[in-house]
C-alpha cells in the first residue's frame, strides 16, 4: 500500500516542479496598445564585426579584387627617391631648359619638389621617351590585365589647365 501511494506523490511532485520552471503566460497588453518587443539577449564579448583581424599567413586577401582597374598607383613598399619614385600622374612640367645642345625638364611631385629630368630617365610607371619646347613625351607602362595595350604614350604639356588655373 505504501508503494501506491508513493507513486502518485512523486508523480505531483514532479509536475510542480515543472511548472515551477516555465514562465507564467504574459496577459494581454491593454486595448489599443501593442505588446513591446522581447528584449535582445545580453552578448559578453566582441561582436563578429568589431575586434576581428585577418591574419594572412602568406594567403592573399580575400576581398582584394583580383583583377584590378590599372588606375592605382603601384604600392610596392617604400618608393625609391627622386622623380623615380613618382608616377606619371603624380608630376606636373615646370619649365623646359636647354642644356649644351638637348632639351631637359623641370617637373614637380605632389610633395611640391622639383627634379630635373632628361630623355630616358625613368619613373615608378614610365620612361621619358622625349622633351620638346612644349613638355613631355612619356611612354606609360600599362598595368590593367584585361587591356590589349600594355604601353600608352602619355603628353605631359608645360602649361597644362591645371596649372592655368592658379
Amino acid at each position: 500500500m505504501r508503494t501506491v501511494l508513493i507513486v502518485p506523490i512523486a508523480v505531483a511532485m514532479a509536475c510542480a516542479a515543472a511548472s515551477a520552471q516555465t514562465p507564467a503566460p504574459k496577459a494581454a497588453p491593454p486595448a489599443g496598445q501593442t505588446a513591446a518587443p522581447p528584449a535582445a539577449p545580453i552578448q559578453s564579448g566582441p561582436t563578429p564585426a568589431e575586434g576581428y583581424i585577418y591574419q594572412s599567413d602568406g594567403r592573399r586577401d580575400p576581398f582584394l579584387n583580383l583583377l584590378g582597374t590599372g588606375t592605382e598607383p603601384r604600392s610596392a613598399g617604400k618608393r625609391n627617391d627622386g622623380p623615380a619614385g613618382l608616377t606619371v600622374a603624380e608630376i606636373s612640367v615646370r619649365g623646359v631648359l636647354q642644356s649644351r645642345g638637348s632639351l631637359i625638364a623641370m617637373v614637380e611631385g605632389p610633395d611640391k619638389k622639383t627634379y630635373v629630368v632628361h630623355t630616358g630617365d625613368k619613373f615608378s610607371d614610365g620612361v621619358i621617351r622625349s622633351i620638346t619646347a612644349d613638355g613631355l613625351v612619356i611612354v606609360q607602362e600599362v598595368n590593367d590585365p584585361l587591356s590589349l595595350v600594355k604601353q600608352r604614350e602619355i603628353h605631359k604639356k608645360l602649361r597644362s589647365l591645371e596649372s592655368a588655373k592658379e
